[in-house]
């Protein structure tokens, strides 16, 4: 079985045939989702689909190209949310000054009250990191050093800097479709070498659908398709390899996953 740990179940792409999406995904061996949230005082419409389903669970966060709009957010604020049942981790956040184009100090500032929130509940942040590798493994070390966390650098684009960074801190790599693109040699050759107990599959539907489907609305269904390369590149087969992410997947989001076995 498969566990999707990050997309987005609340936006208006999957509005109107959210039910049809997850049997499709059901079909193919998918059994529970993390949807994320993007905007910490939005949080109500994640929770509202990670209550709908039973095994959808959702986290709470700013996506840092919404930081301008959530500059202030706090700690306090983030981790209040966190006291619901259906939320199991923090973010996404982090830094991308190529996709979005929030003000700089308000992108470190909301990442910073993220990572506090991280700290100080334990919960696993979801970091959106995209040509940042420098800014985001500088924070992540000075914050590691001050006390450790759980967290996942969803879509993985980094290099060689921000994977050895993640490594050693213990983080989890996140892979979707942007592993199946052509040009992406070095996310390929990265996502081949890492410890098996490390990788998490995801899709980011309805963004970032795998070749050759690019052009289209991404969904759940079409993990199969990265798990397919990633068990190729590592020269396993998909069941093992399914099985692996979705175990690292209920390591790493113990809060979800230990109260639906309860």
């Amino acid at each position: 079985m498969i566990i999707d740990s990050h997309l987005h179940l609340d936006f208006d792409e999957f509005a109107e045939d959210r039910d049809a999406v997850m049997a499709r995904a059901a079909a193919v061996g998918v059994e529970a989702y993390v949807t994320i949230g993007i905007r910490v005082r939005d949080s109500a419409r994640v929770i509202a689909v990670a209550e709908a389903y039973d095994n959808v669970f959702c986290t709470v966060g700013t996506l840092p190209h919404l930081a301008d709009e959530e500059h202030d957010v706090t700690a306090d604020e983030i981790i209040a949310l966190t006291h619901h049942p259906k939320v199991v981790g923090i973010g996404e956040a982090g830094l991308d000054r190529v996709y979005g184009n929030a003000a700089w100090p308000a992108q470190t500032a909301v990442f910073a009250a993220h990572i506090e929130a991280a700290q100080r509940t334990q919960l696993p942040l979801v970091i959106h990191s995209v040509r940042e590798d420098e800014a985001m493994a500088g924070m992540l070390r000075e914050a590691h050093a001050k006390a450790p966390f759980p967290f996942v650098v969803h879509a993985f684009s980094g290099g060689p800097l921000l994977a050895e960074t993640t490594l050693a801190l213990g983080g989890y790599f996140g892979f979707g479709g942007l592993l199946t693109y052509p040009g992406n040699d070095l996310q390929r050759e990265i996502a081949a070498a890492l410890p098996a107990d490390r990788l998490l599959l995801e899709t980011d539907s309805p963004s970032l659908a795998p070749a050759p489907l690019q052009e289209t609305r991404n969904e759940p269904a079409n993990i199969v398709l990265t798990a397919q390369l990633l068990a190729k590149l590592r020269g396993t087969d998909v069941g093992s390899l399914a099985a692996q992410c979705s175990a690292n997947t209920r390591r790493l989001f113990s809060k979800a996953f230990a109260a639906r076995s309860a």
